[in-house]
């Protein structure tokens, strides 16, 4: 995610900035020379040189040419507590935050959708069981800070392999809908041999509910039928993961 910084900043709504700026003419110099220095600090250091509320900033510099952004970031950072939570937010969320437009949307929403390329770059095609860590970063990246409960599954070929990484439903902040016949159904469509089960709790506890016990049972008698392999469940919680292979549920 840091593979430019060089600005050819998006066009930017009025109701983005303040109407003692002019839309048109020279930045002021006290916002540029920040930025600069801004910039300057994290190249130099890297993301860890700068605090998450300054890397939020370096983000905004470029929905936001000609306002100080500092005041936005540190808003969002109140709002919704971290740089991660920030850039996943709904649509409808960001927009409860003043100075929040269309332009500085679309910026965290690049931002996520590079993030997600990026580790799912990490594991598809490779041996998922010897790159363990890098699937649970990808989970964590995709789904510790959804809102609402999602329901994806992982698909392997017979060297564990991974061949299909799929959305298989979405959910309430507290259930989503699962249907064993269609996750064995698509693994045949796969010439899957094997299947990891992931979904997220968004209340950031992944301890398994009575149904989700029951709905896993139920999934892995489906693949036992038609001798795919359930290798794991895991239920992705804001800071941490469960698997039920690890704790004995499978």
């Amino acid at each position: 995610m840091t593979e430019a910084f060089d600005e050819q900043p998006l066009p930017f709504l009025l109701d983005e900035a303040p109407a003692t700026i002019p839309v048109s003419g020279k930045q002021p110099s006290y916002i540029a020379d920040h930025r600069q220095r801004l910039r300057a600090r994290f190249m130099a250091g890297g993301p860890h040189a700068v605090p998450e509320y300054e890397l939020l900033e370096l983000v905004l510099f470029r929905a936001i040419p000609r306002r100080d952004v500092k005041p936005l970031a540190r808003a969002l950072m109140d709002r919704f507590g971290d740089f991660n939570r920030v850039v996943t937010a709904s649509e409808a969320r960001l927009r409860d935050i003043s100075g929040v437009g269309d332009a500085v949307i679309t910026e965290f929403k690049i931002v996520e959708a590079a993030a997600h390329r990026m580790a799912r770059a990490r594991i598809m095609q490779q041996h998922v069981l010897s790159s363990w860590d890098a699937l649970l970063d990808y989970c964590h990246t995709t789904m510790a800070h959804r809102e609402t409960e999602q329901f994806r599954v992982l698909y392997l070929d017979r060297k564990n392999n991974l061949i299909g990484d799929e959305e298989q439903a979405r959910g309430t902040v507290d259930h989503v809908p699962v249907y064993p016949r269609e996750v064995v159904k698509r693994a045949l469509e796969l010439n899957a041999s094997a299947v990891i089960l992931v979904h997220n709790h968004p209340s950031g506890d992944p301890t398994p509910s009575q149904a989700d016990i029951e709905m896993t049972s139920q999934i892995n008698a489906a693949c036992d039928a038609l001798e795919v392999t359930l290798h794991d469940h895991l239920i992705i919680g804001k800071s941490r993961e469960l698997s039920f292979r690890a704790e004995g549920y499978l």
